[in-house]
């Protein structure tokens, strides 16, 4: 089994050994360094090229945001994985656009955080609800040709469009219409497609402003 090179980065050591804790007990999950700071992140990930950063946001010297974005630039196929707390909300806006694929709690289930790990290792965005209502408050929507542009898509694709902004991934949209991952790759493929969009976040974020969400 191919491992999924992981490195750890947070200035607490507590959350960092907790971290490093569950994730050594994974079969699928190699951790090939841990970082208290983002120039020490930026080493790490120059050195062993992670495909995944779990990168921690407000740190000492160069912060989260900051990272995020010179580790992409250094380790184009690095995914970083955001974990934050709610009282930094630029920070997290800012990384979004710095680059990073993942916005989790700090207090997420491990049980997730692996999911999650596994999806952004995979090509899927993790999208926290919660984040993503924040994310709502802040930015407009993506520019599209027209304000019906999702009257082309089918009923499946509106279907799997939700899904998408509601933050699941593509085995639990899989698991939730009952088709293969194959099948929902292909209907994102066709949504990004047909709404002239870049990814999945663009794609959350149009549902929510044209109204595609259900109201919880």
């Amino acid at each position: 089994m191919d491992k999924i090179s992981v490195l750890i980065v947070d200035d607490h050591g507590v959350v960092r050994q907790g971290l490093r804790t569950f994730l050594e007990l994974l079969d699928d999950i190699d951790i090939v360094g841990e970082a208290e700071n983002g120039l020490e992140a930026l080493e790490q990930v120059h050195i062993h090229q992670p495909e995944i950063v779990l990168m921690d946001l407000v740190m000492p010297g160069i912060n989260g945001v900051e990272a995020t974005r010179q580790a992409i630039a250094v380790s184009p196929n690095t995914k970083v994985i955001v974990l934050t707390s709610f009282s930094e909300d630029d920070l997290v806006f800012s990384a979004i656009e710095a680059g990073a694929t993942g916005y989790l709690l700090k207090d997420v289930d491990p049980s997730d955080l692996h999911q999650a790990i596994q999806a952004v290792h995979r090509g899927e965005a993790q999208l926290h609800p919660d984040i993503m209502k924040k994310l709502m408050q802040r930015v407009g929507a993506p520019q599209i040709e027209s304000d019906a542009a999702h009257d082309d898509l089918t009923p499946r694709e509106r279907e799997v469009l939700s899904l998408i902004a509601q933050g699941q991934s593509n085995r639990e949209i899989a698991m939730a219409l009952s088709i293969s991952e194959k099948t929902v790759k292909t209907h994102v493929g066709n949504i990004l497609s047909k709404l002239h969009l870049s990814d999945r976040t663009q794609a959350a974020i149009y549902a929510h402003k044209q109204g595609l969400v259900p109201d919880e």
